[in-house]
Order: structure tokens, then sequence, then C-alpha cells
């Protein structure tokens, strides 16, 4: 087992403890089960909706909705496995419910250093997240997933509730997709 291995797994183990303590009603525990994962929920709801302020929204939503929701996790996978899922079928719902999306803004981009590397990387940036937007949310799912969150095929499969064949196809599909959007930027 490797460092980032074992780091993984006392994760998970930290993570059962906790959800096991929250479903016997210890706000502590819930608190803490909250406080690992809430910029991971942030991240996840923000490259799904393209919004910032639609990202708060959902991460509030996802927030309120996992104290009750937790009676329903069966601890059949990792809790965080469990956890993209809500955030993912929240932030598709989210989206549905919230058309149409606003460009990203300027204020939302990192900085990068230079006044004309910083405008030409703003608006590739902004280009790029614009164009994750427009992606069919089967591709958009995948790519946020795998691309992004850095998460194995067999992950984003059990979260989306595909195949593993399913993931790479859609994800494929996704990074040609971008990859002929944003060719006039490289």
């Amino acid at each position: 087992m490797t460092g980032t291995d074992v780091e993984r797994d006392r994760d998970a183990q930290i993570d059962r403890w906790l959800v096991g303590r929250a479903r016997d009603g210890d706000p502590a525990a819930y608190e803490e089960l909250i406080r690992r994962h809430r910029d991971r929920i942030y991240r996840i709801a923000l490259r799904i909706t393209g919004d910032t302020a639609d990202a708060d929204d959902v991460t509030q939503e996802v927030v309120i909705q996992l104290w009750t929701a937790l009676a329903g996790f069966a601890g059949t996978s990792a809790f965080t496995t469990w956890l993209y899922r809500v955030v993912v079928n929240r932030s598709l719902d989210h989206r549905r419910r919230h058309r149409p999306q606003p460009e990203p803004r300027e204020a939302d981009l990192a900085p990068v250093a230079g006044p004309e590397r910083s405008v030409v990387a703003g608006e590739a940036v902004r280009a790029g997240l614009a164009a994750i937007a427009r992606l069919p949310e089967n591709q958009r799912v995948p790519l946020v997933l795998c691309q992004i969150e850095g998460l194995s095929y067999a992950q984003a499969a059990a979260i989306t509730k595909t195949s593993e064949a399913t993931v790479r196809g859609r994800l494929a599909r996704a990074r040609a997709t971008l990859l002929a959007e944003m060719r006039s930027w490289t």
C-alpha cells in the first residue's frame, strides 16, 4: 500500500465512524463530517452548475439534506462515493430548475501574473468554464468527476450508476468536444 492508499483508507475509516455517530444523533460528528467534505461539495457543485451563487445554494442544500439522508446511507460503498452522488444529483436538479446560467464572471477566475497574460488567461479560463457548462450533463458529470476531481472510472461509474465503459466513452466525448471548442486558445 502506498502512502496515499493508507491515507485514503484512514479517511474512509474516519468517515465511517463519523457517519455512525451522526446517524446516532451526534451533531458534533455531523459538523465534523461536513467540515471534512464542504470544500469538495462546493467544488463539484461549482463545476456542474457553472455558477458560484448556484454552487453556494447547492452546497447549503446538500448540507441540510445530508442530516436526514444519512439514515438512507447503507454503507455498501464509501461515504465519499455516496456523497458525490448526492452532490451530483442536487447540482443537476438545481441546474435544471435555474436555467439559463450566466457566463462565468471575471471575479470568479483565479488571477494570473502579468497584465497581458492575465487578460488572455482570464478569457481562456472563462471560455473553458463556459465550454464545460455547455456540455450535456451526461458528459459534464464524468468530466468533473474523473478529470477535475481525479476519481477513477470505477468510482465515477458507481456515482453515476453506469458502467466504466460508459464513463470512459462519455469522458472521451467530453474531452473531444472541449478540445474542439478550445482549439483556438492553444
